[in-house]
């Protein structure tokens, strides 16, 4: 999928240690309204998370519908050694106050916050499924998931996906403080980032991670999938059919934006656009907002 950039947009490089903090003022009062905004993989709880960054984001939109796609919380890391920051309550309540505004929001969770599954129902404030069907305001309809339940490695072997992270982990804090010690600010995640991408690579050949995903979205008769899981943000076409990813907030900062007309951008937390999937054309009076959201039985 070819990447379009908006002019006066892109920034030439991206150091979230340069972000504004939350109230500075840098950012406009008045966030900017969009149709949904997805996000994925903030792994609340690691010492990793860019949880300042995320944070920016959300005060930067104001969306109808929120999808917050998996991993959200690392229970895996939570359980090993509690680390709970104020500016995690900061976000919480941000996500409050979007739903005050009228925002409706939706949680599926992933693989690191599975124990949340336990607690699947529609509570007011956050509807919880497995899946959902989202439907673009083009018309298009978009299986969102995780996507944990299509890596056959997380599924058959879980021990390992536990022991991979543990040392992934380990892997970025090594990395983070070289970088540190070189004087080195931009990305210095940068060498963890490209570990993790070939490892990922790996499982997606062993478990066709993205054709299943792809499938599992043509059996629910959905034009594409929007999925998290792998921290690769990505919009491509897969047998005629789109495939999202939201990327992550360890090591790409990126979420993925509806606007108006269902075109949907794949946006850096520094405003830099990677991909975009352009509206269908399709008439006004064959649209239906009655299925956003909707769950899959």
């Amino acid at each position: 999928m070819t990447t379009i950039a908006r002019p006066n947009i892109a920034t030439p490089s991206f150091n979230v240690g340069m972000l504004p903090a939350q109230g500075s003022g840098s950012y406009p009062i008045a966030a900017e309204p969009v149709r949904s905004l997805f996000i994925s993989d903030v792994h609340l709880g690691s010492k990793h998370t860019q949880a300042e960054a995320f944070l920016e984001l959300l005060e930067r939109y104001e969306p109808e519908h929120l999808y917050i796609v998996g991993d959200f919380i690392d229970g895996w890391k939570l359980k090993r050694r509690w680390r709970w920051k104020a500016c995690y309550d900061r976000i919480l309540h941000r996500l409050m106050s979007l739903k005050r505004c009228g925002t409706k929001i939706y949680y599926t969770p992933g693989n690191h916050d599975e124990f949340l599954r336990n607690f699947i129902a529609d509570y007011g404030i956050v509807d919880m499924r497995n899946e959902f069907v989202h439907q673009a305001a083009d018309g298009r309809r978009f299986l969102v998931t995780h996507g944990d339940k299509f890596d056959k490695v997380e599924q058959s072997m879980p021990w390992l996906s536990l022991v991979g992270a543990y040392a992934y982990d380990n892997l970025l804090s090594i990395n983070y403080w070289l970088n540190w010690a070189r004087g080195k600010k931009h990305n210095r995640y940068a060498f963890c980032g490209m570990v993790k991408r070939n490892v990922k690579r790996l499982v997606k050949h062993v478990s066709d991670f993205e054709g299943q995903l792809i499938e599992a979205a043509a059996e629910r008769r959905c034009f594409g999938i929007i999925c998290g899981h792998i921290h690769t943000p990505r919009i491509m076409q897969l047998d005629n059919l789109a495939y999202l990813n939201t990327g992550d907030w360890v090591e790409n900062c990126t979420a993925l934006v509806e606007f108006d007309d269902g075109t949907f951008e794949l946006n850096r937390a520094d405003g830099r656009i990677l991909a975009q999937l352009p509206a269908a054309k399709v008439e006004a009076s064959e649209l239906d907002e009655s299925a956003a959201g909707v769950l899959i039985a």
